[in-house]
């Protein structure tokens, strides 16, 4: 997997940071780790590892996602959670599937059998099987968990879709994007594990707006 990039966003993850970088490094990954400047209990947590810390020189999930991919120059990115709710141990059958399916992109799954998630509430679950059937239904969109974003693609087929969302609207953008663009989109089944520590950053109302607004807007922009 020497072709392939982690890029983990990472605010306010000193906690768990450390030891989800601790179960990567019997993978011998090339890892980018997004951060604010200021930010600075999570980047000493982090100080002995080997890693490259990137900084977003504006806020947002979206941006710190955009800044990490685009800092690539080729081959493959993978987003990966810096809160121990991603299991190492998939990147490689993921990586494999891609490369055996002539992939541009795949997206982890909850959803799929033999999939599942110790950290799914009751709320998320149901808007992510809500803002799923949209994307079925306005993009024709196959994936089955829009809106997790354990994704590994091609930083050449990404760089192409000009993402805008700074926010967590990049999460349901870059399938569409890459759907309207004819690009080949699999499926993979994923476990999400209970987080380490710290709370969840997604607000379920607020964010869930937000993207609901940014699949419309894409719809009407068509």
């Amino acid at each position: 997997m020497r072709d392939l990039t982690l890029i983990i966003p990472a605010k306010n993850e000193s906690e768990s940071l450390p030891m989800v970088l601790d179960e990567l490094k019997k993978y011998n990954l090339k890892i980018k780790v997004v951060l604010s400047s200021d930010d600075l209990d999570t980047l000493n947590s982090i100080k002995k590892y080997n890693v490259e810390v990137i900084y977003q020189k504006k806020k947002g999930y979206g941006d710190a996602l955009i800044t990490g991919i685009n800092s690539i120059e080729n081959g493959l990115f993978c987003i990966f959670n810096a809160d121990g709710s991603f299991n190492p141990n998939e990147i490689e059958k993921m990586y494999n599937k891609f490369k055996d399916k002539h992939s541009d992109f795949i997206f982890a799954s909850r959803y799929e059998r033999n999939s599942g998630s110790e950290d799914d509430t009751y709320l998320t679950w149901i808007g992510n099987k809500i803002f799923t059937l949209i994307g079925k239904i306005m993009f024709n969109l196959k994936i089955t968990d829009i809106l997790y974003t354990f994704v590994i693609g091609s930083v050449e087929k990404y760089k192409k879709l000009n993402i805008k969302s700074l926010d967590f609207a990049f999460c349901v953008e870059l399938p569409i994007l890459a759907r309207r663009n004819n690009m080949k989109l699999e499926t993979h089944p994923s476990y999400e594990r209970k987080r380490i520590a710290g709370k969840k950053k997604v607000n379920e109302l607020r964010d869930g707006f937000i993207i609901l607004t940014k699949m419309i807007y894409l719809f009407l922009k068509n």
